[in-house]
């Protein structure tokens, strides 16, 4: 499987382990932590969407992704300086985020879906391999 679980995600697009050559693609899962007593993601859209992901992600000619974990329910909605909400902009879970490296060597998103759009698999192969 080309998922990498449990990614430490670093305070910035420009610290993510991604390759020097222009081009370069990285692939980060923004997930619901999972809850200790029903062992699930505590968000249903996580829980929707998760075993297409591990499908899609889980093919020979799929890039690895990294499944990073934005903290429990309460850490995550009502703690208003959440680190992923306000380093990364991640204001809905999931979403899956695409970063490249620029020909001028910075790394920038260059794709995102959240939420429902992850359950078109068209959609998600369209951002994986443009």
């Amino acid at each position: 499987m080309a998922v990498k679980d449990n990614f430490v995600v670093p305070a910035s697009a420009q610290e993510l382990p991604v390759g020097v050559a222009p081009g370069t693609t990285f692939f980060i899962l923004f997930l619901a932590s999972i809850d200790p007593v029903t062992k699930q993601p505590w968000c249903s859209d996580v829980r929707a969407t998760l075993p297409l992901l591990n499908k899609i992600f889980a093919a020979a000619s799929s890039p690895e992704v990294r499944y990073a974990y934005v903290g429990s329910k309460a850490e995550y909605k009502e703690d208003p300086v959440n680190r992923f909400r306000t380093q990364w902009n991640i204001n809905n879970i999931p979403t899956l985020s695409r970063y490249q490296r620029s020909d001028n060597g910075k790394i920038e998103e260059v794709g995102r879906l959240v939420e429902g759009e992850l359950l078109d698999e068209s959609r998600v192969q369209d951002l994986i391999s443009s």
